[in-house]
């Protein structure tokens, strides 16, 4: 915890001190973010350190593997979709980004399996990317090292395709309003792959 309160003395000292107008106009005048980054909670993979990006330029969602599930307005609790819906309906974004990343630990899980570990809820969120698993599997012939990095790129695509069943958001991509896009960040080489 003292590392974390050093950080913020840190950051307060210099970048807020250096950043101060900025902070204070969007404190005032809001957050008008023309993207939205829908991102792994990996603290290897931050979108705003990879995209080099100031306060109130992207609205950034992350949650484990960067999923995006089917659209189902129920009364379970549904963070990223809450977050799609803001994002989309009241910040107006105009670009959401689904970017995975190399080395991923949830679609290691995915394509691993958890048994022998304790899990209440990853297997289960895990689960909405099956079929990213599937095709990953079949195309690495036995491979799981390769099944793994294929499925980073397959789950993106899920995620995608899963972005089109929310109805404002299909219907503004119809439009030409919103553009959909999947990246990979590879955590090594520090680089992206648009899919």
């Amino acid at each position: 915890m003292d590392a974390l309160l050093d950080g913020y003395r840190r950051f307060r000292e210099t970048y807020w001190e250096e950043h101060k107008e900025l902070f204070q106009s969007l404190a005032v005048s809001g957050q008008r973010p023309r993207a939205m980054v829908i991102a792994c909670c990996d603290s290897r993979a931050a979108p705003e350190v990879i995209f080099n990006c100031s306060p109130g330029e992207i609205f950034v969602v992350r949650n484990v593997a960067n999923l995006v599930p089917p659209y189902a307005p129920n009364a379970d609790y549904h963070g990223t979709s809450a977050a799609l819906e803001f994002a989309v309906n009241d910040l107006n974004v105009e670009h959401i980004v689904v970017m995975g990343h190399s080395n991923c630990g949830g679609v290691n899980a995915l394509v691993n399996g958890t048994e022998g570990r304790p899990t209440d809820f990853i297997a289960t969120w895990m689960s909405i990317a099956t079929a990213a698993r599937d095709r990953a599997l079949a195309a690495a012939d036995g491979d799981r090292q390769l099944a793994c990095r294929l499925c980073e790129r397959e789950n993106v695509h899920e995620s995608l395709k899963n972005l089109m069943t929310f109805p404002w958001i299909a219907g503004r991509v119809a439009a030409g309003t919103l553009r959909l896009h999947g990246m990979v960040f590879d955590l090594e080489a520090a680089t992206i792959e648009s899919l």
